[in-house]
């Protein structure tokens, strides 16, 4: 009987959530850029009685994904990957940001797919700020999604010049995870497997935290307000979205994104909200 892999990129709240959601009778290969992080998230679902692997991963080298993905591969059948690798807007510079949450998306997609078993499904975690983007030109939005991951950082959208800060990269680098999503679920379709995207809002990580308490924290105080649901998500309500998306009741649904933000885009939408990027 082949071993099942789930393979969860980024050991953070979120990774650790759906790693617990979704690893009950499979081998979970935990990967993170951190080892220390790396470490810690191994031995907080080892303790819960998964069976546990780890692996340092830097999602932004295509080496290091494309090893990472044969390795996981060697385990047995990679039957779920999730990616919830990235950076955030008070953590890194606009370079960094579309290396890790924009190319190192592109490149799990790309390398994956390679191995992805028949059956099997991947999430991307992407982010609300994606629906916050202004819309893009048809021509703009098939280079994101269908120019190879390693050549991304050339195309004109993504010059220095025209994402002039972090929040302007984050929101283009998630937006483009749609739409890098929506591409690879023609290709991992090929091989019988799905893909989709879910967008979170506010979910209360140390990440969130720390947003929430730097420069601006009122701009996310004011989308907690403004939003239908009033409140902050938790990481185990994205990991029951993910089990949704990775699970046979989501059989006919691949390319798609799930936004879940508790009505922020929505009051965004209404006008209750205004939020630049630029």
């Amino acid at each position: 009987m082949s071993t099942q892999v789930l393979v969860v990129i980024g050991s953070g709240g979120i990774g650790q959530a759906i790693a617990r959601r979704q690893g009950a009778g499979k081998t979970v290969m935990l990967a993170d850029l951190s080892t220390g992080t790396l470490a810690a998230a191994g031995k907080a679902v080892q303790a819960d009685g998964h069976v546990v692997t780890t692996r340092q991963v830097d999602v932004s080298s295509r080496e290091s994904v494309h090893d990472l993905a044969r390795a996981a591969a060697e385990l047995g059948d990679v039957v779920q990957v999730i990616n919830t690798a990235g950076l955030s807007p008070v953590q890194a510079s606009p370079t960094a940001i579309l290396a890790v949450d924009l190319v190192g998306t592109a490149l799990v997609l790309e390398e994956f797919g390679q191995v992805i078993a028949p059956g099997g499904g991947g999430v991307v975690i992407s982010s609300m700020a994606g629906h916050m983007q202004p819309p893009l030109d048809s021509d703009s939005e098939h280079a994101l999604a269908h120019t190879p991951a390693t050549e991304l950082l050339a195309l004109p959208i993504l010059a220095p010049r025209a994402v002039p800060n972090s929040g302007a990269a984050y929101a283009l680098a998630k937006r483009a995870n749609h739409l890098r999503v929506q591409a690879a679920a023609v290709t991992w379709g090929d091989r019988g497997a799905r893909v989709n995207s879910i967008s979170p809002g506010i979910i209360l990580t140390p990440l969130a935290q720390e947003e929430m308490t730097g420069p601006g924290a009122e701009g996310y105080q004011k989308m907690i307000e403004t939003s239908a649901a009033g409140r902050v998500g938790t990481t185990d309500e994205v990991a029951t979205a993910a089990s949704y998306l990775l699970g046979p009741d989501a059989g006919f649904i691949t390319g798609a994104d799930l936004l879940i933000d508790g009505g922020v885009i929505a009051a965004l939408r209404a006008g209750r909200l205004q939020i630049q990027f630029r």
